[in-house]
């Protein structure tokens, strides 16, 4: 039996980036950069107006106010996407849209509610304006030649916008690891299939499927297989043109836990086939002709958690994410809590701010086959090997889900 640090370290030593591929920008959404991207021009290309108003120099607008306004002559209209035909020049305006060029000699833009009309080329000003009011500069988002996306950016929503506004309309992103999902067990059925007593529907599959397709992968689903080694066999190897196989169910010691015996028949390099935590021990992890094997528990919350501590990290860094880590803080326990020595606790919490620190509990039963309080965990306990006690008040780490 290996610790959790020595399990993560073996998998992610024998992990390499997955080649990349080109993609159109819309289908770039929570894909993984595999370039840096450079802007060749700046953002906004030119100083334009943040409102509607009128563009005029600031040093004309002194002493203006609603009861002594300023007078200027209108000299042009400037639509958003039309450019400025003239320069302003004293006590001159040129009425602009949001989003049009600012013309040369307006240093300010008063925006249309601090102005009023006055015939059809005239406006009355009742403010005084500051340098640069109103006025989004040229560059001021992104200068030409800067650097607006890193390879290993997961690309968000913003980024996609951010592309979009340099002309960026296709790139290279790593290719997503196509990862093979088998349950295993007699016992294991379909949720499509016709409940029956001594039966359990297999919430791994789904879960699992789940998890996959959130930290950014493609899931293959292979379905079940019962406790027959030839079939566990057949079904193994029909995964064999994915990245990752993920078995769930039949890694412990029993008389029909076959996933050890068949990998190896197989001929899968274990690695190792227990780790010191609780959920999720029983644990197999391997390479079968280069691809990564892992033989997750079949209990449903140390199958998720199994994939939370192991899987994730290592589709992360086939992403070019290897610091892809989910945020871990300090609590401080809300109850007393025991433990068995020896093992690392992942256990389901509930963590809240309050007064200036993370206060957190455990989010109910934390028996390996009760999904519901992983359902309404936001976060994992993390509670250390050498202690079997922590009392009310302790700090703990807390990783969020």
């Amino acid at each position: 039996m290996i610790r959790v640090e020595q399990a993560l370290n073996s998998i992610l030593e024998h992990i390499s980036l997955l080649s990349h591929e080109e993609v159109k920008l819309l289908e770039s959404l929570n894909r993984v950069a595999a370039e840096d991207i450079y802007t060749d021009m700046d953002v906004p290309y030119l100083n334009n107006s943040a409102m509607d108003g009128y563009a005029l120099c600031s040093c004309d607008t002194t002493g203006a106010t609603k009861a002594s306004p300023k007078t200027f002559k209108i000299i042009e209209t400037i639509k958003a996407g039309s450019l400025p035909s003239k320069k302003v020049d004293q006590n001159q305006a040129a009425k602009i849209m949001t989003g049009a060029p600012v013309p040369e000699g307006a240093d300010s833009v008063i925006k249309v509610e601090d102005t009023e009309e006055e015939g059809k080329d005239r406006v009355k000003i009742f403010t005084q304006a500051k340098d640069e009011l109103n006025i989004r500069k040229s560059g001021e988002d992104f200068k030409k030649g800067e650097l607006v996306l890193s390879s290993g950016t997961l690309i968000s929503p913003a980024y996609i916008g951010v592309l979009a506004s340099i002309g960026q309309a296709s790139l290279k992103v790593f290719k997503r690891p196509k990862v093979a999902i088998l349950a295993t067990g007699d016992e294991v059925i379909d949720v499509e299939d016709t409940f029956a007593k001594g039966k359990l529907r297999s919430s791994n599959t789904y879960s699992l499927y789940s998890q996959i397709i959130e930290v950014g992968a493609s899931p293959v689903n292979l379905g079940i297989v019962p406790d027959d080694p030839q079939r566990l066999k057949e079904k193994i190897n029909e995964g064999s043109g994915c990245d990752i196989i993920l078995t769930s169910g039949g890694v412990s010691m029993g008389e029909y836990d076959f996933v050890k015996v068949v990998l190896e028949e197989l001929g899968t390099d274990i690695k190792f086939c227990k780790v010191a935590m609780r959920p999720g021990k029983p644990i197999v992890f391997g390479l079968l002709d280069g691809k990564l094997v892992f033989g997750l528990p079949g209990n449903p919350v140390s199958s998720m958690i199994g994939f939370e501590i192991f899987v994730k990290p290592a589709i992360s860094k086939m992403l070019g994410r290897p610091n892809c880590k989910k945020q871990e803080v300090d609590a401080v326990l809300e109850e007393d809590v025991e433990k068995k020595k020896g093992l690392k606790y992942f256990m389901r919490a509930q963590t809240r701010w309050e007064n200036g620190i993370y206060l957190t509990h455990p989010a109910g039963p934390q028996g390996s086959g009760i999904l519901k309080s992983m359902a309404i965990a936001n976060s994992l306990m993390i509670l250390p090997y050498d202690q079997e006690f922590l009392s009310k008040g302790t700090k703990v780490k807390i990783r969020f889900l």
